[in-house]
């Protein structure tokens, strides 16, 4: 339809004019019926928000997403773009984009009245029907709604009292479209009260205007929970006006959150083509998000983000591609040790509570790490503590014998590859003890594995783990404890 110019020729068609929600419930309705969610890259969501973010458009409501950080809120309101038309026509010059069939400002019915079936129209793309503001104390009612323009009155000379004069805001200038407000609570209360009209009444109370406006738009709202008590609240009058509330939740499996990491981390074609990334070690950059959202040290009401383990993903492939660099490799596979890299991208997206503070970010980042360590270890191996207490023979006997004799190990973060295997293969036991429960793995696998044996043997304290200025040095546990070589500030276990 792209080809029509006037609304004589739109006339002429079978175009019926529809509103943002009705838009938005018949084409969902067409994807329900093809199977389709109609939200492609959300995931973890398909029995949880999405039915609930269906029914709400079902149902033409306004649409309220109250969840901590990181749980893809925006992301989902902005995909609410592809359940519009691809194209709808308005009429050419209108800022407020008027259905052709149903003109509300002053300009396009003044269009229509003297041009009538030769008036100019144009198509809109949805893509341009998606308007988006966050929050924040500063806006103001003219952002929001508008105000009357003094300059537009005094050039065009135009009494206050016309309509013309008015200067309309991020909402008006939304009609049929989609209309986000990101942080909701952030708003000033008296700046949601000037929303009361807008979704109830449809009409815009601008200064001394009484005006009629009866705006087409889809309003998407989101929220943190926390943001109640902390910064600010969503008025009641106002939620009363949001007719759907939806929560949204992080992953509830290790699974659903890799797939996520894996979908949204910025990895370069030739990182993907130098450096392996064994599900090992994607399964524990997931396994420390999960442990800080369980942590005594971190603010349970804040969240921990799923852009933490995208970040911690991204560090992690970024600090084995730059030792592969500068040891000249063409090539070369994720280290346990590599997880030093991912510190600075888990402190900088945790909110630490008091006695998380006492610790100190770097700290907490690197208990995350040991916590999931041990957690895995008990998936992949036998759990000590059960090997302990059944009494049954030990499979890391042999292993924790041999730095029991004095033996040690110190594994720098930037040795070579070909270093590294000597050191690892060097502890008597420890491949042994991985082929017996992962015999079909790769070679690049078993070296993984067995130092990911070591350091959660250093968890579970048997043997003993300290920092190095640039790796670890692992050592007998009680020999440790009495020598205290690694100072009170470096040793870990």
């Amino acid at each position: 339809m792209n080809n029509i110019k006037t609304l004589g020729q739109l006339k002429a068609t079978d175009y019926k004019s529809r509103t943002v929600k009705q838009e938005l419930r018949e084409n969902l309705i067409v994807r329900l019926k093809d199977k389709e969610l109609g939200f492609e890259g959300i995931i973890g969501y398909e029995d949880t928000v999405l039915p609930d973010l269906q029914t709400a458009i079902l149902s033409r409501h306004n649409i309220l997403f109250l969840g901590l950080r990181g749980q893809a809120k925006t992301r989902i309101a902005r995909l609410m773009i592809n359940l519009l038309d691809e194209f709808v026509p308005y009429v050419l010059g209108s800022e407020l984009f008027d259905d052709p069939f149903n003109p509300i400002s002053w300009f396009a019915k003044n269009a229509i009245e003297i041009h009538g079936d030769n008036t100019p129209i144009a198509w809109l793309h949805r893509s341009e029907r998606y308007t988006e503001k966050l929050a924040t104390p500063d806006v103001t009612v003219a952002d929001l709604i508008g105000d009357v323009d003094p300059i537009k009155a005094a050039t065009q000379k135009l009494n206050y009292s016309d309509e013309r004069v008015i200067h309309f805001g991020l909402i008006p200038r939304a009609h049929r479209g989609i209309f986000v407000i990101n942080e909701l609570p952030d708003l000033q209360a008296r700046i949601q009260v000037a929303l009361f009209n807008i979704l109830q009444e449809k009409d815009i109370q601008i200064r001394g205007f009484k005006l009629r406006l009866p705006l087409d738009i889809q309003f998407v709202f989101t929220a943190n929970p926390e943001d109640y008590t902390n910064r600010g609240s969503i008025v009641t009058p106002l939620k009363d006006r949001i007719e759907s509330q939806i929560l949204t939740h992080y992953a509830k499996s290790i699974a659903l959150s890799r797939k996520i990491t894996q979908q949204e981390a910025q990895i370069t074609p030739e990182q993907k083509l130098t450096i392996e990334a064994d599900g090992l070690v994607k399964d524990l950059i997931e396994q420390i998000a999960f442990e800080a959202r369980n942590s005594e040290y971190i603010d349970k009401k804040s969240g921990v983000s799923a852009r933490l383990t995208i970040s911690a993903y991204e560090n992690l492939i970024s600090h084995a591609e730059r030792r592969m660099l500068i040891n000249n490799e063409k090539s070369t596979v994720v280290r346990i040790s590599d997880f030093l890299g991912v510190i600075p991208a888990i402190t900088g997206k945790i909110e630490l509570v008091y006695e998380g503070e006492l610790e100190g970010p770097a700290k907490v980042a690197n208990i995350m790490i040991g916590k999931a360590l041990k957690t895995l270890l008990q998936t992949y191996f036998p759990d000590p503590e059960k090997i302990k207490k059944s009494k049954t023979e030990n499979p890391y006997l042999e292993i924790t014998n041999w730095f029991s004799n004095g033996n040690s190990l110190n594994l720098l973060d930037d040795i070579t590859n070909k270093a590294y295997k000597e050191l690892i293969y060097s502890i008597p036991g420890l491949q042994a003890l991985v082929k017996k429960f992962h015999p079909t793995i790769s070679k690049n696998q078993e070296l993984l594995y067995m130092e990911f044996v070591l350091h959660g043997l250093a968890e579970f304290s048997l043997i003993s783990k300290g920092f190095l200025e640039k790796g670890f040095a692992f050592k007998d546990m009680f020999g440790s404890l009495f020598n205290n070589e690694f100072g009170d500030e470096e040793e870990y276990n």
